[in-house]
């Protein structure tokens, strides 16, 4: 892949890109606006509740969610950790693919989270899921990919500054994800949707890896398409000349016998014959 290839801007921020200007504006807005509105009903039809999801048929969910926050807090982290790695990994990708991803990895975080809520736990199934977390850690995940040996520098409790590279950082945080997960599934639950965090982290990662890109998936379905006409065309022509061999044993018979002499199933396949060799032929 290109991604690769391409000469990296050091360090975080250097200006707003774009689509990471929107999206902290929109989940600004979204979140004043479920103030107003009232942030209970608004989570209940807009956030992702595994139960109702699927059986009152609110797919819409699987995307809206990622815009709604349970609280400033929350949304203050978030839009934090977004600019701070998503900026490059933006740049990096372009805006549109970026968007692209970014969405993937919402999706992809909400499944994760859907399966295992019905795998492990039937107590999560009817509280709803919001926040852009899951999304935010497949863009984490996309920055350890396309810059494994950054190293950040973070502040352990808020003092003692850290330098950890970025592929060890993401490690941790999705080993954090595995482990409050697991323990959460048991009984120990804190409220946060860990398995959310790491499918977006997977997500991430398997689009990148595998190239799961729309170009990718378009193309793929393209030759697809042709792969089929071509065989079909085949089948066609492979019957047709089936058809013509007989026609010419009929033929000769008639040349012999006579086409009084014929059966019915001969005559019918002259028929048939005769029918399909007219539609073969172009207008003109």
């Amino acid at each position: 892949m290109s991604y690769y290839e391409r000469t990296y801007r050091i360090g975080f921020g250097g200006g707003l890109t774009p689509a990471i200007k929107y999206l902290l504006i929109s989940n600004t807005a979204v979140f004043l606006l479920s103030l107003i509105v009232g942030a209970g009903s608004f989570s209940s039809w807009f956030g992702m509740t595994p139960g109702t999801v699927f059986s009152e048929f609110r797919l819409w969910q699987f995307f809206t969610y990622m815009f709604i926050h349970a609280g400033p807090w929350h949304l203050i982290f978030n839009m934090f950790f977004l600019w701070m790695f998503g900026c490059e990994v933006e740049r990096t990708l372009g805006t549109r693919e970026f968007v692209k991803y970014y969405l993937a990895c919402g999706v992809g975080a909400a499944l994760l989270h859907l399966i295992v809520s019905f795998l492990l736990s039937s107590s999560g199934v009817d509280v709803p899921v919001v926040g852009a977390s899951g999304a935010i850690y497949g863009v984490m995940a996309a920055f350890a990919v396309l810059f494994p040996e950054r190293v950040i520098t973070l502040l352990l409790f808020l003092v003692l500054p850290v330098q950890l590279k970025a592929k060890y950082l993401v490690m941790i945080f999705a080993g954090i994800s595995v482990l409050l997960g697991t323990v959460g599934a048991f009984g120990n639950a804190d409220g946060v949707a860990h398995f959310a965090h790491l499918g977006g982290m997977v997500a991430g990662f398997l689009y990148l890896k595998l190239d799961w890109r729309t170009e990718q998936v378009g193309q793929w379905v393209r030759q697809q398409r042709e792969s089929r006409r071509v065989v079909q065309g085949l089948k066609q022509h492979q019957a047709m000349q089936q058809i013509r061999e007989r026609v010419d044993e009929i033929l000769d018979k008639i040349n012999e016998v006579g086409y009084e002499q014929l059966d019915e199933e001969e005559k019918r396949i002259l028929r048939e014959a005769s029918q399909k060799f007219s539609e073969e032929k172009e207008p003109e």
